[in-house]
């Protein structure tokens, strides 16, 4: 690690459909004196925006190269075709991709999809962004297949989205520089992963510690065995038992139960 050179800040991009803002309110309440600086970049750009040193860590889209990239991929998105209000897939829970067959069906060049083979009819060229398919779904050109955040990024009252099954679908994860995981790295991380305000942040002692605790139960475990296998080694021994415990019931009790009986 190299924590030693943390800076007095924290620098965090994020893609478009990615809202940072619950991690935000967290670091915000847990580390006061330092403040965290968003970066809003591409999907395209974060990779190299990393690498350059434009943020600290950030919240990426894969796949990406992750030659000098650490990455934890978070969650995975629903995929969704969007379609004027008016269209026929509007009236269905959701369709699959071969359901768009006869419609043109838009790719545009920040497409954060990683199709095999785009389905539908080709449009005459592909947008330049998302935005701009977003707008010729709006004048009726084509529907535009995309993740769940982006179609709610860029809602319309127009325009309504519906589940696509069948299509790629979208990873987000976490990733920065291997070689600048700094301390405020692993605050971030732990931040993501849920962790408490108490408990460690993943660094090298963590796993130990933890360890170490899943052992105690097992040793407690042991010691309580002990005098099952006393009374097993008892049953072995058959009479010589019981006349040792009727020795020693005769003797607390002066053979007085048994005369009673």
């Amino acid at each position: 690690m190299t924590g030693s050179e943390e800076s007095p800040s924290f620098r965090l991009a994020y893609v478009p459909g990615v809202t940072p803002g619950k991690w935000v309110r967290i670091w915000n309440e847990r580390l006061p004196d330092v403040p965290l600086d968003l970066v809003p970049v591409s999907a395209a750009e974060a990779p190299a925006v990393l690498r350059e040193a434009g943020a600290d860590a950030g919240f990426v889209r894969l796949p990406i190269d992750r030659t000098d990239l650490s990455a934890i991929p978070l969650y995975t998105e629903t995929t969704v075709v969007v379609v004027p209000k008016d269209h026929l897939v509007a009236a269905a829970e959701e369709v699959t991709v071969e359901d768009l067959a006869d419609d043109v069906v838009l790719h545009p060049l920040d497409d954060t999809l990683d199709w095999d083979a785009l389905p539908g009819r080709p449009a005459i060229e592909r947008p330049a962004t998302t935005a701009d398919a977003v707008e010729l779904v709006a004048a009726g050109i084509g529907v535009l297949v995309v993740p769940q955040s982006l179609a709610r990024l860029h809602h319309r009252k127009d325009l309504t989205y519906r589940t696509v099954t069948g299509a790629p679908a979208s990873r987000v994860a976490l990733s920065w520089r291997e070689e600048a995981t700094t301390d405020l790295v692993e605050d971030f991380i732990g931040i993501v992963r849920g962790r408490t305000v108490n408990s460690t942040r993943g660094r090298a002692g963590a796993p130990a510690d933890a360890k170490a605790k899943d052992k105690r139960p097992e040793k407690g475990g042991g010691a309580r065995q002990k005098p099952a296998g006393a009374k097993t080694a008892g049953k072995t021994s058959g009479k010589t038992t019981r006349s040792r415990s009727g020795g020693a019931a005769g003797t607390a009790k002066r053979g007085k139960p048994r005369r009673r009986s």
